[in-house]
C-alpha cells in the first residue's frame, strides 16, 4: 500500500540533495526522476546531418548554399570548397587543395570551381546518371498482325515458352533454332525511349554518390542515402557513440525513420516488380531491401548498433514529423533518453515521377514554359512556392537528427542547438478527394503556436518568430497553406510573419522534406537569416499574405526563438513542429538547473564543439567518414545474461531493467 503524498516527500527529497550536490549529475537525474514534479523531460536536440540537393547538412553547409548571396566573401569560398569536394572537383591532399592535377591556394581553387558548384547544386534539369530525360527508357505495347508471308519468324529454341502459345506452330531447323509460324495476331512489347513529361529534379550535388563512400555492396540509393545521413547526424554530436550508450540504458535509445515511396530503384521494389514482366528472376535482398522501414533497419543494424526501440512511421509527406513526434512524446515521458529519427528518400526514377505526373502534381517542362511564355523550361525555377506555379519538383534526401532529454545533455555535455517541444498531428476528417486539403492542418499548426505561446511568452512568438513552410509549389498548396497562416496569425495577433520554403531550393524529397525544413531552421537559429524564395518574381495574386512577409530575397531576422514547420501529406496527413531555438531554450533549463550544474555544463559542452568543429573541418575536405559496421560485434543469444538487474547484453555497460511499472505505478497496491 502506498504512503499518501508519496511524489511530494520524494520531490523533496531529490530537492535538499541536489541542493547538497549541486553539480553531480547523478543528482541532477535523481531529481528529474523523483522530483519532477510533473515537470516533463524537455527534448533536446543535439546532432543533426544528411545530404540533399544543396549539399551536406550538418556544420550548416547546406544552409550556406540556400543564403549564398548573404555570405561573407570568406564563407562564400568556404561553402564552395566544401561542396567542391563533396562533388570530387577538387582534391584535398593534406597540405593543399588540387584542382585538375595542379595545386592550388584555397581561394584560387575556389574560384576556378565556383561555376561548376553553383551550376551543379540545387534543382536542375535531370542529370544523365539517373537517365537521360530525352530518352527515357520505355516500352511500347503493339499488335503483330498475321497475314501471309509475314507471320514467320526464327526464334533460339532455348527461349521458346513453355507452355507452348496455343496459337504457335514451332519447326525445328536445327538443334539450335527454330522457326515459329503463327496462327493469330501476337501482342509484343517493343523496347524503346521517349521524352519525360518532367525534366527536373532536385538531386544531390553532380558527382556525389553516396555509394563511393563505404561498401554499399548491392544496397538502393536510398538505403545508401540512409547510411551517409545517419553517419553524418553522429558525427555531428561531437561526443563519441560509446560514451552517450554507456551513459543509458540499452532500452532507453531509439531509432525511428522510414521512407514513403520504399526503395524503388532495381535493387530494391522496382527491381522485384520489374523482373517477371523483363524475363528477369528477382534476387534475394530485393524484397528485403525495398522495405520502407529498412531506413530505420540500416541505421540500427549498420551505423548505431542499437538493440533499442525502433520503428518507422510514414506519413505521406509529413512522414519526417510523424517520426519526431513519436521520439519527442517518448521523451517527454521519460520512455526514451536518446532518439536517432530521420527519413531517406531517392525516388528520382521514371517510373515514379510518372507516376506523380499522372496526378497532375508535378510540373512539367511545359508548364514551366507556358507560365514564362517562353519555349523552354526554366528547370533551375521549376519549384516557385506562393508564386506563380504549376506542380512540385521532386527530390532525393536523406536528414537525421539526435534528441537526447535535457537531464542527459547537461550530463555529457552535449552541444544544445534548439528543443523539440511539441509535434502535432491531426487527420482532415471526411474527405472527396484523398490528395484535397482539409482542416487538421489548422489544429496542427495552431497547437504548436499555442504551445509556443505557453513556453515562451506571446510577444515572444510575434516578434522572434517564422515559419517553415510546406510550399509544395502547386497552385492549390499556395491558396490553402496561406489562409492557414493567416488565420493562425490573426488568432495570436501575428502582424508580419516570416515565411520560408525550401523546397524552392532542394525540391519535395516526400519523407525526409520536414527533415530538410529543420536543417535549414538550425542554420536561422545560429545565424539569423532566412532564405528567400528566389525562384518566384512575385507573390501569386491569389495567396493570402496580410500578415506574412514573403520575399523573394533572404530576410535578416533579429534572434529569431521559435520556427514552425509545416507540413501537409497526401490523404489528409497533417503535421506542425515547434522548434526553439538554444537561446530559448536554456532559458527554459535555467528554470531546472543550478547556476553551479550550467557553469559545469558549459565547460564540458566547449570541448563537445571543438570535437563537432574537428568533423565539420574533416568533411568539408571530402572526408565524409561514413558509420558502416557490417558483421561487427555480432550478437549472440550467449551474450544476454538474466540478473536481478535485469538482463545484461555483451558490449553495453548497462543492462536493461524488468521491473518497470511502465508508468502503472499508482495501480500498484
Amino acid at each position: 500500500m502506498q504512503v499518501p503524498g508519496w511524489r511530494k516527500h520524494l520531490s523533496l527529497l531529490a530537492s535538499m540533495h541536489r541542493l547538497v550536490f549541486p553539480n553531480n549529475p547523478y543528482t541532477t537525474r535523481l531529481y528529474l526522476i523523483c522530483a519532477g514534479g510533473g515537470m516533463t523531460n524537455l527534448p533536446v536536440i543535439v546532432g543533426f546531418g544528411g545530404y540533399n540537393a544543396a549539399g551536406r547538412s550538418s556544420g550548416h553547409r547546406a544552409y550556406h548554399r540556400m543564403i549564398f548571396e548573404s555570405l561573407s566573401a570568406s564563407v562564400q569560398q568556404e561553402t564552395i570548397l566544401s561542396l567542391a569536394a563533396l562533388m570530387k572537383l577538387a582534391v584535398w591532399d593534406g597540405d593543399s587543395w588540387t584542382y585538375e592535377g595542379q595545386r592550388q591556394n584555397p581561394a584560387a581553387c575556389a574560384e576556378l570551381c565556383r561555376d561548376a558548384v553553383l551550376k551543379g547544386t540545387l534543382i536542375r534539369r535531370i542529370e544523365e546518371n539517373f537517365f537521360d530525360p530525352d530518352a527515357a527508357v520505355a516500352n511500347k505495347s503493339i499488335r503483330w498482325e498475321v497475314s501471309e508471308g509475314a507471320d514467320i519468324f526464327i526464334l533460339a529454341t532455348k527461349n521458346i515458352p513453355e507452355p507452348l502459345p496455343a496459337y504457335w506452330i514451332v519447326e525445328e531447323i536445327d538443334d539450335k533454332t527454330s522457326r515459329v509460324r503463327l496462327s493469330q495476331p501476337l501482342d509484343i512489347f517493343l523496347p524503346c525511349v521517349a521524352p519525360m513529361a518532367v525534366q527536373s529534379a532536385g538531386q544531390l550535388p553532380s558527382g556525389f554518390n553516396p555509394g563511393d563512400h563505404y561498401r554499399s555492396l548491392n544496397h538502393p540509393r536510398g538505403l545508401q542515402l540512409a547510411i551517409m545521413g545517419a553517419s553524418d547526424a553522429i558525427h555531428s554530436i561531437g561526443i563519441d557513440w560509446e560514451t552517450i550508450v554507456n551513459a543509458v540504458q540499452p532500452d532507453e535509445i531509439a531509432v525511428y525513420s522510414s521512407s514513403v515511396m520504399s526503395q524503388m530503384d532495381t535493387t530494391g521494389f522496382g527491381g522485384m516488380m520489374q523482373a517477371r514482366t523483363l524475363g528477369a528472376r528477382p534476387t534475394s535482398k530485393q524484397l528485403a531491401l525495398g522495405l520502407n522501414t529498412m531506413p530505420a533497419d540500416f541505421v540500427n543494424a549498420y551505423v548505431l548498433g542499437s538493440v533499442g526501440s525502433t520503428g518507422g512511421v510514414t506519413g505521406a509527406c509529413a512522414t519526417f514529423l510523424y517520426n519526431l513526434r513519436i521520439a519527442a512524446d517518448e521523451i517527454k515521458a521519460g520512455k526514451r533518453r536518446v532518439a536517432v529519427v530521420g527519413s531517406s528518400e531517392a525516388p528520382i526514377i521514371p517510373e515514379v515521377i510518372e507516376g506523380y505526373s499522372a496526378m497532375g502534381a508535378l510540373a512539367t517542362d511545359a508548364n514551366l514554359a507556358k507560365l514564362d511564355g517562353s519555349d523552354n523550361a526554366d528547370h533551375r525555377r521549376s519549384c516557385r512556392p506562393f508564386g506563380d506555379n504549376c506542380g512540385f519538383t521532386i527530390a532525393e534526401a536523406s536528414q537525421y537528427v539526435v534528441l537526447m532529454n535535457d537531464a542527459l545533455a547537461i550530463e555529457l555535455g552535449a552541444d544544445i542547438l534548439g528543443a523539440v517541444p511539441g509535434v502535432f498531428v491531426h487527420a482532415d476528417g471526411y474527405k472527396k478527394s484523398i490528395s484535397a486539403p482539409g482542416p487538421g492542418n489548422y489544429i496542427t499548426l495552431a497547437k504548436a503556436v499555442g504551445l509556443a505561446v505557453q513556453l515562451l511568452g506571446d510577444e515572444t512568438v510575434r516578434q522572434s518568430s517564422f515559419v517553415q513552410a510546406h510550399g509544395s509549389s502547386t497552385p492549390q498548396n499556395r491558396v490553402t497553406e496561406s489562409r492557414i497562416f493567416d488565420r493562425v496569425a490573426e488568432h495570436f495577433d501575428i502582424k508580419r510573419w516570416p515565411l520560408a520554403a525550401v523546397k524552392a531550393y532542394v525540391g519535395h524529397s516526400l519523407g525526409p522534406a520536414s527533415g530538410d525544413q529543420l536543417a535549414c531552421t538550425l542554420g536561422v537559429f545560429a545565424e539569423g537569416v532566412l532564405p528567400g524564395i528566389k525562384t518566384i518574381t512575385s507573390v501569386a495574386a491569389d495567396v493570402t499574405q496580410e500578415r506574412l512577409s514573403i520575399s523573394a530575397t533572404d530576410q535578416q531576422l533579429s534572434k529569431p526563438q521559435a520556427a514552425f514547420l509545416n507540413s501537409k501529406g497526401f490523404g489528409g496527413n497533417n503535421a506542425s513542429a515547434l522548434v526553439i531555438a538554444p537561446e530559448s531554450t536554456f532559458g527554459l533549463l535555467a528554470k531546472r538547473y543550478s547556476q553551479a550544474t550550467l557553469a559545469s555544463y558549459e565547460e564540458k559542452r566547449s570541448q563537445t564543439q571543438q570535437r563537432a568543429q574537428d568533423y565539420f573541418a574533416a568533411a568539408d575536405k571530402g572526408d565524409l567518414q561514413a558509420i558502416y559496421r557490417f558483421g561487427e560485434e555480432l550478437l549472440h543469444e550467449e551474450d544476454l545474461v538474466f540478473s536481478a538487474e535485469g538482463i545484461r547484453i555483451k558490449g553495453f555497460e548497462q543492462a536493461v531493467p524488468l521491473t518497470s511499472a511502465e508508468g502503472f505505478e499508482d495501480w500498484i497496491g
